[in-house]
């Protein structure tokens, strides 16, 4: 039989691996990003200065501290610049996109929950389809959708509902449009797995108590899917508020979103610290959400004990 240590190491070998993960490919990753937006652009190649000179020892470690600087957050911060209005139309964007894909998502994952056995593999199989399909060849395919000679126009002008082409590329209609179509997955699954799960007999009980269908489902089944609500939004909230691709094919030049600005920052402007301090910035708005969802779970898993 296997010893007590050899159990104690086979499990921190096991949870060591997911933190090695991280530790290799997000967290020495961010605080390079992080190096970067303390830095000052040159013309140079790499295009930022301070360097750490490690042959010098200490002393070339006590220069390059002296030259960090936080300039480049408050130019990112300053209101005489695109950033904070990038920041809070993508804040915007994606609020509203969540509460669409909410609105759309959850009757799909209602059906599928409700549905037979036998067919919810099926129903499960096509909602992970489009998956199959590039995300950009996905979205390239909504222009041709979307564009004033595109298939929806023609189809509504040989319906007979309107007489002019309509105007949807472009705009930020177009954005939502895109975000919800390409999201809508990673708001079904999560509402799908907290909906499969509830127990059918709750709603039977109310309705034998004289409760109507519609109350049943706000009293019961509602409040018992809200952590997978939770979790879809965050699902959808945090990569959309980054999103890049969609805002760049189907939005105009009006359409400003954070991750637009900073690909502008980083290709065009070739400021490496300034698009560094963007992103450092972006990535701790995102962190606030998560820790609001993790306390309320765990909140929740203790008022359960």
């Amino acid at each position: 039989m296997p010893m007590a240590g050899e159990k104690g190491s086979g499990r921190l070998f096991v949870i060591a691996i997911p933190y090695l993960w991280l530790l290799a490919l997000f967290l020495v990753p961010f605080l390079i990003v992080v190096k970067i937006s303390l830095s000052q652009d040159i013309l140079a190649s790499p295009p930022y200065t301070p360097l750490l000179d490690l042959s010098q020892g200490w002393a070339g470690l006590k220069d390059y501290v002296s030259q960090l600087s936080f300039a480049n957050y408050f130019y990112v911060l300053s209101f005489d610049n695109e950033f904070i209005g990038a920041y809070g139309s993508s804040l915007v964007i994606a609020s509203i996109s969540t509460v669409l894909l909410l609105l759309v998502g959850y009757p799909i994952a209602y059906a599928m929950a409700r549905a037979p056995r036998s067919i919810q593999p099926t129903l499960l199989m096509l909602v992970i389809l489009p998956f199959w399909t590039s995300f950009l060849i996905r979205v390239y395919a909504w222009i041709g959708i979307l564009s004033p000679e595109g298939l929806l126009n023609q189809a509504l002008m040989g319906m007979g509902v309107i007489d002019t082409p309509l105007e949807i590329l472009n705009t930020d209609l177009a954005v939502y449009i895109g975000i919800v179509y390409s999201y809508l997955p990673f708001m079904v699954l999560p509402l799908y797995s907290a909906l499969e799960k509830l127990d059918p007999t709750l709603l039977e009980a109310a309705e034998d108590l004289g409760c109507p269908s519609a109350r049943a489902f706000w009293l019961i089944t509602f409040p018992l899917s809200l952590p997978g609500v939770a979790a879809g939004a965050l699902l959808c909230f945090i990569p959309a508020v980054g999103e890049f691709v969609i805002p760049d094919l189907l939005g105009g030049s009006d359409t400003m979103m954070i991750g637009k600005s900073l690909w502008t920052e980083f290709t065009v402007n070739r400021s490496w610290t300034s698009s560094s301090a963007v992103a450092v910035l972006l990535l701790l708005l995102l962190v606030v959400p998560i820790v609001i969802y993790q306390n309320i779970q765990a909140r929740q898993l203790e008022a359960g004990k």
